[in-house]
């Protein structure tokens, strides 16, 4: 299987070291199932994007299966079909990387890019994927708002920008003002467990996509603060 990413340069290695743990429970994950991409997932979405989402990380039947960010599992579901009432995405979702789906003015990034155990990833796996990360925001010049898909990323997202954690508590509709000109939009992940309990209902998650398109009217073009490593 191969899948290109729209950030060439910025992705670990399909092999990638850095997390002991992740790299055992990859390979219990190849040996059960080889035919699956096992590995690192790539981001998705437009490379001159004014969104862009932060997400956690791959779910072990949805991105790990299939390699692109949230494809395959209910949490895709529910995004995708967001994007497309939103007109962010053109085609139509199938749960395949072959389905032909491409993302207009919005983009996907994890900020931990392997499948951890349980979806926690351990806080040294979050900081190993940090750089990662922190390139790939950096590369986005055009995103305006940033969607964090819950607290995880949420903390991502400060730390990249080299905001105080404290000073921006994470609540699902808050809006963060960072230093490089870009504002960060905090939302509830949109897993099957948050929608089966209503933390998340899709009007609450639709309102954030409209929260997003009101900052991108008033929010220019950011000058990115933030230092790949």
């Amino acid at each position: 299987m191969e899948i290109d990413s729209p950030l060439p340069g910025t992705e670990p290695p399909r092999d990638c070291p850095r997390c002991p743990r992740l790299v055992a429970f990859r390979r219990e994950c190849q040996a059960e199932h080889p035919d699956w991409w096992n590995a690192p997932v790539y981001t998705f979405g437009d490379p001159d994007a004014w969104l862009a989402f932060a997400g956690l990380a791959p779910g072990k039947h949805g991105a790990n299966r299939t390699g692109r960010p949230f494809t395959g599992d209910y949490a895709g579901d529910l995004l995708f079909a967001t994007l497309a009432a939103f007109g962010l995405s053109k085609g139509r979702y199938d749960a395949r990387v072959d389905d032909g789906l491409t993302l207009d003015g919005a983009i996907i990034v994890n900020s931990v890019k392997c499948l951890p155990p349980q979806n926690k990833p351990a806080p040294a796996e979050i900081a190993n994927c940090r750089p990662f990360f922190e390139k790939q925001l950096a590369a986005l010049p055009g995103v305006r708002v940033i969607i964090a898909l819950g607290r995880i990323a949420h903390d991502a997202v400060l730390r990249a920008a080299g905001v105080r954690l404290a000073a921006h508590p994470f609540g699902h509709g808050a809006v963060h003002g960072l230093a490089d000109g870009r504002h960060l939009v905090d939302s509830y992940h949109c897993s099957r467990y948050n929608t089966n309990t209503g933390r998340l209902t899709p009007e609450m998650f639709a309102d954030v996509f409209r929260t997003a398109l009101a900052l991108r009217d008033q929010t220019s073009r950011p000058n990115s603060s933030i230092n790949p490593r």
